[in-house]
């Protein structure tokens, strides 16, 4: 079993310089000329288009779980969403977040949060994790598709489309705004889910592992941060189990499921 510590693993200096240029552009929102409401309104448009129904409704609980079913028009729009977060292609996303499942808080964990909040927030991404040699391992039911494929070679020159359509509708504001801070912001929500919520937060049921429900991450990241809940039961499409436990996420899916685009909806154990 390989240990991943950020004393054997290599830098990933791509990454690393990556991260570094988006969050040195996110600065530039202050900058003059730079801020406007309207600018500010498209990164909560988009984190909500990307981070919500992309990252955390398409690639994690339809995808990466198999919580419930759509149609596979909504299932492609979903996924690519998720890729305009930029947060790697969905293929080898889906594969990571299944690997760190079966090895939770185990020591071949990729963010393994029992080495720090910092290792579980993003230095494993800045680093040459073992995990990924794993990926195919995990994503054989997605490995073969065209859709996904094209995905995971081209997010980034999908994300230069993008920024070239906000500069024509919006300027350099709608630029800095709609992918250097949306990006940055994200992120920071994603990452909280493998930082915060194996930190704070009160345990519901005895998950094997150090996963958290939070209530200000599940706010930030559209009812993700219920993560004890979604580790004793990771088929179920819901997370939030108690009633105050917001989770805008399954409320979507339960509005897909009253207008019949959502099928096979997998709930938790009635143990709530």
């Amino acid at each position: 079993m390989t240990i991943a510590t950020s004393e054997k693993l290599k830098i990933d200096y791509l990454t690393t310089g990556f991260m570094v240029a988006i969050h040195i552009g996110a600065l530039c929102a202050f900058l003059p000329g730079n801020f406007s409401w309207s600018a500010v309104g498209l990164a909560v448009f988009l984190h909500w288009l990307t981070g919500g129904l992309g990252i955390t409704l398409g690639w994690h609980r339809l995808m990466s779980h198999r919580s419930f079913q759509v149609p596979k028009w909504l299932e492609y729009t979903l996924v690519f969403f998720g890729s305009l977060a930029m947060q790697g292609g969905p293929i080898w996303w889906i594969g990571l977040h299944r690997h760190h499942h079966l090895y939770s808080d185990q020591p071949n964990d990729h963010h393994d949060s029992t080495k720090g909040f910092w290792w579980s927030h993003m230095e494993w991404m800045l680093r040459d994790v073992p995990a990924e040699n794993e990926v195919p391992k995990f994503t054989k039911d997605i490995a073969d598709d065209k859709f996904y494929q094209f995905l995971e070679n081209y997010f980034a020159l999908l994300q230069v489309a993008l920024g070239v359509l906000l500069y024509a509708i919006g300027g350099w504001s709608f630029v800095t705004w709609g992918i250097f801070v949306r990006l940055v912001l994200v992120y920071h929500c994603t990452w909280l889910v493998n930082s915060a919520t194996h930190k704070f937060g009160y345990r519901t049921y005895d998950s094997g592992d150090q996963s958290t429900n939070c209530w200000w991450v599940a706010l930030l990241v559209y009812g993700e941060g219920w993560h004890n809940n979604h580790h004793a039961f990771q088929y179920s499409a819901r997370h939030g189990l108690k009633w105050w436990e917001i989770d805008i996420t399954w409320m979507t899916i339960r509005l897909l499921e009253v207008l019949g685009l959502a099928t096979k909806v997998k709930l938790a154990e009635d143990k709530a």
